[in-house]
């Protein structure tokens, strides 16, 4: 019951957030949130980490931008092409890095997430240095007129929900339970008799398409795909993210996601030292509350004794 209300003020607090927030801030941190979520299924729940997630989140950024700007679709059928781009895309991405564990997997996914991000450096179709500017937003449904940031906002915020509700029902199924059995002692669960590299290989494609849907939504958000989106830096500022917030927890991808995008925002002033600013507050957390921001709220709340 308690959850259900804490769920419910959340939705309503995110409903009302435009009315103070700048909704161009509130729909990066749902594309940042989406995406570190998608980064968690993997990392969190199969204790696979990705050095090249990157690769699906500007891979899908460059289709829905291509598929917009120079075909033409609809809205609602470029996202759809550009997710399951980016899943068939982490499907052969998945299939040769799972054949290895550890740091061997992290370097194949990210020499792989490197090629794709030549591609898009050298590929006439990309606009190489200058990325695809100027993307139309378009008309979802023929009736909802994106142009429009406050309801492109709540388009983003409502298909965030949607990713958010049944992330939570695949973690909280069978499926859920195999992939922390494997993450837990994968040993044991071949001993089993679960077939674990076929899991391994669907976590990861769920993985790849949902940061492909984030990707997309974020072009279509700032109008552009650029390089910045497949480089490897942006591989690492997930990885940041998750681990700012909490890997393994529900709500940790969107606080971590959240936090890091107020950084950037509000460290802006500082020009250069931003980054080094950042750095220090990461080393900080990683010190100070190695489970997360949201793990460390979990332990106040016992400590206080509200459950």
């Amino acid at each position: 019951m308690q959850r259900t209300v804490f769920t419910g003020a959340l939705i309503l607090l995110a409903c009302l957030a435009p009315a103070v927030l700048y909704p161009t801030f509130l729909m990066k941190g749902l594309c940042f949130a989406l995406f570190a979520m998608a980064f968690n299924l993997l990392i969190g729940y199969v204790g696979l980490l990705s050095f090249g997630h990157a690769a699906f989140f500007g891979a899908a950024a460059y289709i829905v931008g291509h598929a917009l700007k120079v075909w033409g679709l609809p809205i609602e059928l470029a996202l759809v092409i550009a997710t399951l781009s980016s899943a068939f895309l982490g499907t052969i991405v998945g299939w040769l890095a799972i054949r290895r564990q550890g740091i061997y997997f992290a370097m194949i996914t990210l020499a792989l997430s490197q090629v794709v991000y030549f591609v898009a450096l050298q590929a006439p179709q990309t606009g190489g240095e200058d990325g695809l500017q100027a993307i139309p937003r378009g008309v979802l449904f023929g009736l909802f007129d994106l142009s429009d940031s406050l309801v492109l906002y709540y388009v983003v915020l409502a298909i965030f929900l949607v990713c958010f509700f049944m992330m939570q029902r695949i973690v909280s199924s069978p499926f859920g339970e195999v992939l922390r059995a494997i993450r837990d002692n994968e040993p044991r669960a071949v001993s089993l008799g679960y077939q674990v590299d076929n899991y391994k290989l669907l976590a990861f494609t769920l993985s790849a398409g949902l940061s492909g849907l984030a990707g997309a939504l974020k072009a279509i958000v700032f109008q552009i795909a650029s390089l910045s989106d497949v480089h490897w830096h942006a591989s690492g500022e997930v990885v940041l993210m998750t681990l700012l917030g909490g890997i393994g927890t529900a709500m940790g991808p969107v606080v971590g996601a959240f936090t890091y995008v107020a950084l950037q925002n509000y460290l802006a002033p500082f020009g250069s030292w931003v980054f080094i600013i950042q750095g220090v507050v990461f080393v900080l957390c990683v010190l100070v509350f190695r489970d997360g921001i949201v793990g460390l709220l979990g332990r106040i709340r016992k400590r206080i004794g509200f459950n």
